[in-house]
């Protein structure tokens, strides 16, 4: 198992560099209409990588291959191919579209802030941190409130909230940007309101003594409430 783990590990790894390299060569190498695709091969090579870097400083026992989240889940899979299937087509028939590189600054300050959310996250809650929600509390677990988790609850989630919604704004693809923020809202309404279930199963008192001072970070979205 653990040669297999290994194996995985490092062709992922692989994958993922050689695409941050080709992310980085249409950056400052390649004619200046595929400038904001290269910002998105790099954003995204880095995040998935970072996720797992992460994870083996925070997490070195839960470490996996799916520490990566390539494979997050079928509906995270279609979401990019459609990603990349709008963008194709749009390149191709309003190829002026893509050249809005003001639009894609936004998106990509929306990539860059949401990955230092994330992160930032990820080494303050540390060994606490998990990207499964869990059913049962370790003995170590600790309800963090301190750092960046003093100004909202789940800042985890708000960075990848945003990063994702920023993916599709660097391609400039207006279905695509609509389309992210209303599935990545509706996933993070459950995500949270599931999470909190447990954490107050946890910590009880502590935790809806936490709640009722600091807000979730993420829009319209309040989490459960007892």
């Amino acid at each position: 198992m653990l040669c297999l783990y290994g194996y995985q590990i490092v062709w992922r790894s692989i994958l993922l560099g050689i695409a941050q390299a080709f992310g980085v060569t249409l950056t400052f190498c390649c004619n200046a209409d595929y400038l904001s695709l290269g910002w998105y091969i790099s954003v995204m090579s880095f995040f998935h990588f970072s996720e797992f870097l992460v994870t083996s400083i925070i997490r070195p026992q839960n470490l996996t291959p799916g520490s990566f989240l390539l494979n997050h889940s079928k509906a995270y899979g279609i979401a990019a191919l459609l990603s990349w299937v709008e963008y194709g087509t749009e390149l191709w028939f309003f190829p002026g579209l893509k050249k809005n590189y003001w639009i894609s600054g936004i998106g990509l300050f929306l990539c860059i802030g949401g990955e230092l959310i994330r992160k930032t996250a990820m080494l303050t809650a540390f060994h606490n941190f998990d990207h499964l929600i869990r059913t049962q509390r370790e003995e170590h677990h600790q309800l963090v409130t301190t750092g960046i988790y003093s100004l909202c609850r789940h800042p985890s989630y708000v960075g990848w909230f945003y990063w994702s919604i920023g993916t599709q704004v660097i391609l400039c693809n207006p279905l695509c940007s609509i389309a992210y923020s209303i599935a990545s809202w509706r996933f993070f309404y459950e995500r949270v309101f599931e999470e909190e279930v447990t954490l107050i199963h946890f910590f009880g008192k502590e935790y809806v003594a936490y709640q009722s001072k600091v807000p979730t970070g993420l829009p319209l979205i309040h989490g459960y409430n007892t």
